[in-house]
């Protein structure tokens, strides 16, 4: 089994982040939790990163959530502190400053769903199946599940889902609204990619206020989420590219945004 538990490459302004645990469908265990809660933090902070990917290695998964063979030799406290872990890991995933993207492989189940759901855009190959399984174990979803699915989908179809422990394929999610689009398994990669490089052709700064406004206006009444909306906006009126979008349209070129 490969000790480099996360794969990360950074080219053209985006990081890929895969999953590398294949032999256990990219489970997660405490390793890679960690291992992924630092590289968001790195990256948090690196003006040459402008757009996230998060996938899984090989074929087959995406992310079956917990690694159970972990799971099953931690203690009571240990539980809490992996359910306390990868919660507010997906937190932080889902309030990063930039956009992630999921590239959905494979399986998704459980933790692998919600770690799908953290993300801002979910593109998944027409192979993929994705569930928050838990309630089959005996368990609920515990990384979010509960309150970013209905809010994605809608409280009855989440119920649906999580009450019986289903799983849907690429096509129905792509049907509920779960993921953005589909696409061939050997073709996700270039799609998420694609997607990624469009989102680098805009100010850097229009698009962290843009994510900071849509999160935090659903979860407010319309008005505050006005409110929200409007002092964002002020933000992007004073910064450099700003004058530069004008100005490239001005004189007809692509604009150079340095996000400053």
């Amino acid at each position: 089994m490969s000790d480099n538990v996360l794969e990360i490459d950074i080219k053209n302004q985006v990081a890929v982040f895969t999953l590398n645990r294949p032999e256990i469908m990219n489970s997660f265990n405490f390793a890679l939790l960690r291992a992924l809660r630092t590289a968001v933090d790195e990256v948090r902070f690196n003006p040459e990163v402008r757009v996230v990917i998060i996938t899984g290695s090989g074929e087959k998964a995406f992310c079956a959530g917990a690694d159970l063979k972990e799971r099953i030799t931690l203690s009571p406290s240990e539980v809490k502190q992996f359910i306390y872990t990868i919660r507010t890991l997906f937190t932080d995933i889902e309030s990063l400053n930039k956009p992630v993207i999921a590239a959905v492989n494979g399986v998704a189940l459980g933790g692998g769903t919600e770690l799908a759901l953290s993300c801002d855009i979910r593109i998944a190959s027409d192979t993929a199946s994705l569930g928050l399984t838990e309630a089959r174990l005996a368990i609920i979803p515990g990384a979010g599940g509960t309150q970013r699915l209905p809010r994605l989908v809608g409280i009855g179809k989440a119920k649906e889902l999580i009450l019986t422990g289903s799983r849907v394929n690429a096509r129905e999610a792509l049907e509920i609204g779960l993921v953005n689009k589909i696409c061939e398994p050997s073709k996700l990669m270039e799609a998420a990619r694609e997607m990624a490089a469009m989102i680098c052709e805009c100010g850097p700064i229009a698009v962290e206020q843009a994510k900071y406004a849509i999160n935090a206006g659903m979860q407010t009444d319309i008005h505050t989420g006005m409110a929200i909306e409007s002092n964002a906006y002020w933000i992007t009126i004073p910064s450099e590219d700003r004058l530069e979008g004008l100005a490239a349209f001005r004189e007809k070129r692509k604009p150079v945004y340095k996000g400053k």
